[in-house]
């Protein structure tokens, strides 16, 4: 059984009667099995469930029913807001080991009605309240490129589960890179698709997710996946009041699109950040290939606010968003994660506690900042497909070390801000494809943001279907053999 071959390919085949979704499940929980402890991929598999649903989908596949895009392909959840009603949900937070959902979430009902099978709910810090997976109920989670550094967060264990042939697809979630971030140190794709595109149903809290821009969407290791998941996930849903009805787009259809018709713009820091050389030669030479085949680049500066600014504007408003996180789990479960006996992280205790001293109108006018950094980029984009710029400034770095606090030589502060470029696009609302852009001399996995102006997905994804073709990752995973 090939591990690594697509969600596509592997659709088609049992359609064909060529693969079993029996024994295509059973060789993933096998895997799962052996390989977990590798990376600490998921909390929690569902065997039971994934077997049974494997017979009723092999059942319906003999029986010649009409079957779905993703029939019998393995699906890993994340353990956050993919609910599964009746499997353990617990937010990667240690007070909430015993809980179970009591119903599905908007993505998971979409991926199972097209035939996709869940396998498990893989591992995130508490809440996704930081870009490294780990927490105090399972540990952290390696990168299958060297299972002692980061898998990124907070979607880390979905790209862990995909790098290491542990999963077709995934899911993840981002409010500040958690799509991108760990999809950049595990070599996947992922696409944080534009506010609204993909429902989300956010409760207790509906109206949670729109400051700073917070969004659920899919992970795969191919472009030609990632499209087919985006084809299904988006539309409207009345229970989510901020989704918007699906665009007259093609996504699958566009990655097909002729390279010589593709046009980036490019940037290789943003004007913003300081990237390590080993990323920026990465980066550089994946522009370069894609260049090189015919496409169209051309340098850009980025003329927006400060960094500071921009770092004090999605400070403020993301670690608000988690104090009231925090006061809605109190409420609804009787859970203070503010207690000093509560066993959550401390990083989450220190989130919250920044967030319950903001006053609400410096809140309000952070949107001035954010909406001086949206004019820059859209600038920037222009008339080009795409512009291109790192997903992080370092490679995924030792587990056990804290955020970097010297990039390229030059200070850092030792948080997020500084080390990971994603969350100025949650401050932008921008939506965003990550594609491996290529390995360092060591081996480890460098990722690229495609960014794109609101609603264009399709041309985002033609342009990572481009950059695959022109500089290919399929083989570079280290699970294949």
């Amino acid at each position: 059984m090939d591990h690594y071959r697509s969600a596509v390919d592997l659709a088609d085949a049992v359609k064909a009667g060529e693969v079993s979704p029996v024994a295509l499940v059973d060789a993933f929980l096998d895997r799962i099995d052996a390989r977990n402890d590798r990376t600490n991929a998921y909390i929690t598999v569902i065997g039971d469930h994934a077997r049974e649903a494997a017979r009723e989908a092999e059942c319906a596949a003999e029986a010649g029913e009409d079957l779905g895009p993703l029939h019998g392909v393995p699906l890993a959840l994340k353990d956050l807001y993919a609910h599964k009603a009746g499997v353990r949900t617990t937010f990667g937070a240690k007070p909430f080991e015993d809980h179970v959902a009591d119903e599905d979430a908007i993505i998971t009902e979409q991926l199972e009605a097209a035939g996709a099978i869940p396998l498990g709910k893989t591992n995130t810090p508490e809440f996704g309240h930081k870009p490294r997976t780990d927490n105090e109920l399972v540990g952290p989670t390696g990168t299958p490129f060297a299972p002692d550094r980061i898998a990124g967060g907070s979607s880390g264990g979905s790209a862990a589960a995909l790098a290491d042939g542990l999963a077709t697809i995934a899911t993840g979630s981002d409010v500040g890179g958690s799509l991108r971030v760990p999809a950049a140190c595990c070599h996947v794709v992922s696409v944080k698709p534009t506010f609204g595109l993909v429902p989300n149903g956010n409760r207790p809290d509906a109206f949670s997710s729109h400051t700073p821009v917070g969004v659920t969407g899919p992970m795969a290791r191919t472009v030609d996946d990632l499209a087919v998941m985006l084809d299904i996930l988006v539309g409207p849903d009345d229970r989510d009041p901020f989704s918007v009805p699906a665009p007259d787009a093609d996504y699958r259809g566009a990655t097909t699109r002729a390279i010589d018709d593709l046009s980036v713009a490019y940037s290789p820091d943003l004007d913003l950040f300081t990237v390590e050389d080993a990323v920026s030669d990465a980066v550089a030479d994946a522009v370069g290939a894609l260049a090189d085949a015919g496409a169209t680049v051309e340098d850009v500066s980025v003329d927006g606010p400060s960094k500071g600014d921009l770092n004090h504007a999605f400070s403020l408003q993301a670690t608000a968003k988690f104090a009231a996180l925090a006061r809605e789990i109190r409420e609804e479960h009787g859970v203070d994660l503010m207690a000093d006996d509560c066993p959550v992280s401390s990083s989450l205790q220190a989130t919250v506690a920044m967030g319950q001293g903001h006053d609400a109108v410096e809140h309000n006018v952070q949107n001035v900042v954010r909406t001086e950094f949206y004019d820059a980029i859209e600038t920037a984009i222009g008339d080009h497909d795409a512009l291109v710029c790192p997903t992080l400034a370092v490679p995924p770095f030792p587990l056990e070390e804290p955020d970097p606090t010297e990039i390229a030589g030059e200070p850092a502060n030792g948080t997020l801000t500084d080390w990971s470029l994603p969350w100025v696009f949650n401050v932008s609302g921008h939506p965003v494809v990550n594609v491996p852009a290529g390995l360092t001399d060591d081996g480890l996995p460098v990722g690229m943001q495609l960014v794109g102006h609101r609603y264009a997905e399709d041309d985002l994804l033609a342009v990572a279907a481009g950059f695959e073709r022109a500089n290919p990752w399929a083989e570079s995973y280290p699970g294949r053999n």
